[in-house]
């Protein structure tokens, strides 16, 4: 039987999609609402503006996100989460979950045998 690499069943795309540092925390940041860059960038502490925009401009390629631009001056822009970076944003939520279940499991199996 052959076994299926990682890219053939999703896992491998996911993740390359929210790798890195920052993508899941600015995933979650613009989830519940549209933020502008300066908020954004206040709400990420240790952060730079380089790499919030790169990583925002990345996530806006893969459809996580979509950059709003309003017509005013001074310009005023707006990141939110699309529909495909809602329903990555649930997953990534459902996949923490399980972390913290599994720190707590084996903190406490390890704290047992000491």
């Amino acid at each position: 039987m052959a076994r299926q690499n990682s890219a053939a069943c999703g896992l491998g795309t996911a993740l390359a999609v929210i790798s890195g540092k920052w993508k899941a925390t600015i995933l979650w940041e613009v989830h519940s609402r549209p933020v502008r860059f300066g908020e954004l960038r206040r709400r990420i502490p240790g952060i730079s503006e380089k790499i919030l925009f790169e990583q925002l401009r990345a996530m806006e390629a893969d459809g996580l996100i979509r950059r709003d631009v309003f017509d005013e001056v001074p310009s005023r822009v707006e990141y939110a989460v699309t529909q495909s970076g809602a329903s990555l944003n649930a997953a990534v939520h459902t996949l923490a979950e399980w972390g913290l279940d599994h720190a707590s499991d084996v903190g406490g199996a390890a704290a047992g045998t000491r």
